[in-house]
């Protein structure tokens, strides 16, 4: 996929891709640090249809959104001839047990086997997190193991 970044003088910098369809799909991130989410319209990509103001959390969560289901398909893909491996989003609530606590605070290895192999934070993707990673509330853990290990490890995350 291939992203065109254009400077816009006075205001910031655009940097946005075509989709399959000919529209356009971008952000701009404008020199104050506001960002707002940009669509070109069908018949015309250089105009644009929609332009939607986002607060940083608010495009955090969108990256969470968008980047953690894409970390998961391409793990669930190279595990596809593994029986018995799987790979699951595990989120962590905020005011969870967990939010606010490290990693090795929940014992998940030790507990049911399963390997957490990155966690998505505000659009960033953190791979192998050590046991010392401290967990927010939103955080995506990604995580490989059995079925049950998986289970066993939304539940941890859940109640403590």
């Amino acid at each position: 996929m291939n992203v065109e970044v254009t400077p816009l003088p006075g205001i910031g910098v655009r940097k946005d891709f075509s989709t399959r369809t000919g529209r356009r799909i971008g952000v701009v991130t404008q020199r104050d640090g506001h960002t707002e989410l940009i669509v070109s319209k069908t018949d015309d990509a250089d105009a644009c249809a929609a332009s939607i103001p986002l607060t940083a959390d608010e495009a955090g969560t969108l990256a969470n959104l968008l980047g953690a289901p894409q970390l998961v398909a391409q793990l669930t893909e190279e595990h596809r001839d593994l029986p018995g491996i799987s790979t699951r989003q595990l989120p962590i609530k905020p005011a969870g047990p967990f939010d606010g606590r490290t990693l090795g605070d929940t014992a998940m290895r030790t507990r049911t086997g399963v390997s957490v192999v990155a966690v998505a934070r505000a659009g960033q993707v953190h791979p192998s997190p050590a046991p010392d990673f401290t967990l927010t509330g939103g955080d995506l853990l990604v995580a490989v193991g059995t079925s049950e290990g998986l289970e066993a490890a939304a539940k941890i995350l859940k109640y403590g």
